[in-house]
């Protein structure tokens, strides 16, 4: 199924009025996050122009408060989510207290290894590509995946991805 171009300009308009209100609540580092992945995505769709002045505005004083390095981190993150991740995101965003309902152990339970993979199912990796990259066994990856599952209650992909996200693995 491919997505009409009236889908991807709600879902970037919705990604861009989702960093207006972490702007406006008080969260600088989320809002300059979803302000780029809005105009980095936006400019790869060739849908809309991120010339926004009011949203380039509040950007740039958001990014300000924030100070050079925050703000570079925050913009290379979202700069970097497909649009998978951002929808994720902006998902995450919106949800209240997302650590407590995607994880009852959290991340702070995972071993290099397991926060390792999250971190690649998160990006969109499949199994074998897990397996290729870390030069195990596709078994071995769904292995540690089960006690990944086990460990934070995250049994789906997506749930993989949102914790990825709360935790700041990306």
């Amino acid at each position: 199924m491919t997505m009409r171009d009236g889908d991807w300009y709600e879902l970037l308009n919705a990604l861009g009025s989702c960093g207006d209100l972490c702007a406006a609540n008080g969260r600088p580092e989320e809002a300059v996050t979803a302000w780029a992945a809005w105009a980095a995505l936006s400019r790869g769709a060739r849908l809309i122009q991120p010339d926004d002045p009011v949203r380039q505005e509040h950007w740039q004083q958001t990014s300000q408060r924030l100070g050079p390095a925050r703000a570079a981190a925050a913009e290379e993150r979202g700069a970097a989510f497909s649009l998978d991740i951002a929808a994720e995101y902006a998902l995450m965003l919106t949800t209240p207290d997302p650590l407590t309902r995607a994880a009852s152990g959290g991340p702070g339970q995972l071993s290099v290894r397991e926060r390792e993979l999250v971190v690649l199912v998160a990006q969109g990796h499949t199994d074998a590509q897990i397996a290729a990259q870390l030069y195990i066994s596709i078994r071995t990856v769904r292995s540690h995946l089960d006690r990944i599952r086990d460990k934070t209650g995250c049994r789906r992909r997506a749930d993989l991805t949102r914790l990825a996200l709360a935790a700041d693995l990306l």
